[in-house]
């Protein structure tokens, strides 16, 4: 038997961990009992599993140039010289699984872990005839909106190098923002892909959640995660998106799934389309009065096109970012980290030597990022003294915010307010201290994490400049009505210059 089973004394410990009354003689007879289960393990231990592909079908390595410290690795993936992505370029964001690629998820713990399998999106992208090119760097198990808290170092922002590409697909933003990749799939629980996005000048869409599988892909939280396209045009976006959306069979957040037409929804006519502009997206703290100017101003572009806007309020939209803390902290305490970054009671794709590798982290904490520590505590304080609740009231609160803004959308083909409300911040200094560090983290979400827990599909596309910088306006739509939103950015990218 190769799967060791639990000794008496092993019980005995378990069980003073627990508090459970167990004397020596009981630890022995709950053993015994236990042998016919221990057998069970040790049998699926030894069957074999499903095909994989091959691991040495490509090489990939650290590149020789790095100027934006955005790569991980590099190298040449090919499936298929046809397709809709034929001759075109692709970066993944390091938490998504390459066969035969290292993968570190921006934590020093991963180092050195090659995964065996590919994620639905990569299968789907060489299958569309798409080159892999590499991986860019993410930040510390994806926890920050700042492009600081990687293992290797900041990204640097291709657009000005003293400023943040924004978090946590800060990699692959900055390639395809300097012009080394064509198109990225990012990842987004927080804003992970439109606030990069916003930063960089970039499209950046996150879909409706379930839309694009997130199978094969290190999770923070069920709930909360997103995958989706980064690029430069909104065409190339619609594209993209096209090859990735769509059930695999695996993925048990892929409920109610419908998908549309994407490609062909940019440029076909704005005319008579309503959009809102969410009062309640502008006017925060921390806001750029000439960022919110310069996304009215593109509002205003599209009421030049035919678009009928106006002005809407959803006070709950404020309410968004406390619902997301429960979710994210507690989510990622249980899934990503005691979890191993999957936990139980999904019918969902595993993969063990993800799960194995990652398990080091609990001899190694000294190098986890101060995000995912300082969280994970604030994590394990609510389990231990409320248990579940917080994260069940917040997700039950989350259907209410998703209706909130339902009821605007009953109204509004779409809702326009800022991605963030400030252009890309300078990178923090050790001067800055870990207050600065943590407040780079966390300062661009409040406009973005309302509608990973709603769901809503939200795209960020450039809509101009404040001071050299681009800015980013984010419209949300309906669920499953991507291609609106399509149609909308871009109008936006066509009249912005």
């Amino acid at each position: 038997m190769s799967f060791p089973a639990p000794s008496p004394s092993d019980l005995v410990s378990l069980a003073t961990h627990l508090g459970l009354p167990l004397s020596p003689e009981q630890a022995g007879v709950a053993a015994a009992l236990l042998a016919p289960y221990a057998a069970a393990y040790d049998a699926v231990d030894a069957m074999t599993p499903a095909s994989q592909p091959d691991m040495a079908r490509a090489s990939w390595g650290v590149p020789a140039e790095n100027p934006f410290n955005a790569w991980t690795v590099t190298g040449s993936l090919q499936q298929t010289a046809a397709g809709p992505l034929a001759g075109r370029s692709v970066v993944l964001k390091d938490n998504i699984l390459l066969a035969g690629a290292p993968m570190m998820n921006g934590s020093d713990t991963l180092r050195g872990y090659v995964p065996e399998v590919d994620a639905t999106v990569v299968t789907r992208v060489l299958e569309a005839g798409g080159t892999i090119i590499g991986k860019g760097h993410c930040e510390g198990f994806c926890m920050s909106a700042g492009s600081h808290t990687g293992i290797d170092g900041p990204v640097h922002n291709p657009l000005d190098p003293t400023r943040t590409s924004g978090g946590s697909s800060s990699g692959v933003a900055a390639l395809v923002a300097s012009g080394a990749a064509e198109m990225a799939i990012g990842g987004d629980q927080g804003g992970s892909i439109r606030i990069p996005a916003s930063f960089c000048g970039l499209v950046g869409m996150k879909p409706t959640h379930g839309l694009v599988p997130y199978s094969g892909i290190m999770a923070i939280e069920p709930q909360i995660d997103h995958t989706g396209p980064i690029t430069r045009t909104v065409a190339d976006n619609a594209l993209l998106l096209s090859v990735l959306a769509g059930p695999d069979g695996m993925d048990a957040r892929q409920m109610g799934l419908r998908t549309g037409d994407y490609a062909a929804a940019p440029g076909q006519p704005v005319k008579g389309l309503r959009v809102g502009i969410l009062a309640e997206g502008f006017g925060h703290p921390n806001a750029d009065p000439e960022v919110e100017a310069c996304v009215r101003a593109a509002a205003d572009r599209l009421r030049a096109e035919g678009v009928e806007v106006v002005d809407v309020s959803n006070p709950m939209h404020h309410a968004g970012p406390a619902i997301w803390v429960p979710l994210g902290v507690e989510g990622m305490t249980q899934t990503m980290m005691l979890g191993d970054g999957f936990a139980t009671g999904r019918a969902d794709m595993y993969v063990p030597s993800l799960a194995a590798a990652h398990r080091s982290w609990r001899t190694r904490t000294a190098e986890l990022p101060p995000t995912v520590t300082s969280l994970m505590l604030l994590g394990l304080y609510v389990n231990e003294r409320f248990g579940a609740g917080y994260y069940g009231k917040a997700a039950n609160l989350a259907r209410a915010l998703r209706a909130s803004y339902d009821a605007l959308l009953t109204r509004c083909d779409a809702l326009i307010l800022p991605t963030t409300v400030m252009t890309a911040p300078p990178l923090p200094t050790p001067q800055d201290g870990i207050e600065g560090y943590f407040a780079r983290a966390a300062e661009a979400l409040a406009n973005t994490s309302p509608f990973n827990v709603s769901h809503h599909p939200a795209l960020s596309v450039p809509s101009g400049t404040v001071g050299g910088m681009p800015v980013g306006m984010q419209i949300v739509g309906r669920m499953w009505d991507e291609p609106t939103l399509y149609r909308l950015a871009a109008a936006v990218e066509a009249t912005s210059g």
